[in-house]
């Protein structure tokens, strides 16, 4: 149970996700037939330590920066998304890790092989009793349960009767319940058109007991046991950053596979290839463009809003709002390009055996997760004017 990682300061993430980029290219087709990142991919992340980067170092954890965390994913992303989902959602929540004590961080995430997966709140009840809780329910959305060996569920707290207890503000209380897989029951619901290869299954356990020193709330400062500044980052703010950076790295390697494409492929009604075509030509320097702004936009603002962290300053409205429009635009461009890739490449995009499909599914899926939603830059909107965020969404 003592294994986490040691001597993590001078490891450079980025270059172990790139190192194996072929490996995990090589094995999409695998991963999503499968439904879950192959054991051989599993082997060689473990080998890496990706899962490991957002653990405190205070248990020999990596406690990367941000902007590492965002290339990170976007390595393995130009490799493959599913598998880079599974890399960003499991890293997101080893966030949990600076709000438990060490000695259950060492029993969730000692082994070499620790990952930790959960879906969004639900439904799911935790009734307190003598040293814990009792929990009842169901979670949707397990990116990577089926290769993890614990799960998260998000639970409302509530007394015999279900009714929603709440703190001395008033404020509903939630707690996440923190158990291995094997006490749940893991139900196949993962048919969909992208990231097959995560296995995003719903999960449920019932009149399971969890101990009291298991269970957290995410960014809840009382439970809160490590100091570092990459802890205060809200975890939903977290995988924006993450998920911003994925969606980048799927667009720039259908970009790169469409220009090699470009090079031999004659256009319907054309008689020239498709790189000698001037309507091709602008539309590659447009979206290109837009690949490379938005990814300049985003890591100016990951770096701008990891100093304000550092200073031991909580980021202003104005930081915070402009990460947020950063994360929601990159996402959203990179979309743009990828669809404008798969427009271009005409009948190649639609053969399974081309590059293009699967990353087009993917990348519409990525954006059907709320860190992309164009309601985002509503609350965005509103501070650069000078008002109030209406909601929690910066």
């Amino acid at each position: 149970m003592d294994q986490i990682v040691t001597n993590t300061n001078d490891i450079d993430w980025v270059e172990r996700a790139c190192g194996l980029q072929d490996m995990i290219a090589g094995a999409a087709d695998e991963t999503e037939a499968q439904g879950k990142v192959t054991a051989e991919v599993m082997e060689a992340l473990h080998d890496a330590e990706l899962f490991r980067m957002a653990l405190p170092r205070s248990i020999g954890g990596g406690e990367a920066d941000p902007l590492t965390l965002m290339q990170t994913v976007e390595a393995v992303a130009k490799a493959d998304a599913s598998t880079a989902w599974c890399v960003g959602q499991g890293t997101g929540c080893t966030w949990g890790s600076g709000y438990v004590s060490h000695e259950v961080c060492k029993d969730i995430f000692g082994p070499r092989d620790a990952v930790l997966a959960w879906g969004p709140p639900a439904k799911a009840t935790a009734v307190p009793v003598d040293g814990g809780y009792r929990v009842t329910g169901e979670w949707r959305f397990g990116s990577g349960s089926r290769n993890a060996t614990w799960l998260g569920g998000h639970s409302r707290v509530c007394d015999e009767e279900g009714n929603h207890l709440k703190d001395d503000d008033g404020k509903p209380i939630m707690r996440t319940m923190l158990f291995p897989k094997s006490s749940a029951e893991l139900i196949d619901v993962w048919q969909v058109i992208g990231l097959k290869g995560t296995g995003s299954d719903n999960y449920k356990v019932e009149d399971l007991f969890v101990p009291e020193e298991y269970t957290t709330w995410r960014d809840s400062q009382p439970d809160r046991v490590e100091p570092g500044p990459l802890y205060n980052i809200p975890l939903l703010t977290g995988y924006g950053i993450m998920f911003s950076g994925l969606a980048l790295g799927i667009a720039r390697t259908m970009m790169e596979d469409f220009k090699e494409l470009a090079v031999t492929k004659v256009g319907g009604g054309m008689t020239t290839v498709l790189r000698e075509n001037a309507v091709i030509q602008s539309q590659v320097s447009i979206n290109e463009a837009k690949l490379r702004s938005s990814r300049a936009f985003l890591v100016e603002m990951i770096e701008e809003y990891w100093e304000a962290q550092c200073s031991g300053e909580p980021p202003s409205y104005d930081v915070r709002a402009r990460l947020r429009l950063a994360i929601t635009y990159a996402m959203n461009q990179a979309q743009e390009a990828a669809n404008f890739v798969f427009q271009a490449c005409g009948t190649n995009a639609i053969f399974e055996v081309n590059p293009f499909e699967r990353r087009f599914r993917d990348i519409h899926t990525v954006l059907a997760q709320g860190q992309s939603h164009v309601s985002n830059y509503e609350p965005v909107g509103q501070v650069l004017m000078g008002l109030p965020p209406s909601g929690h969404r910066v």
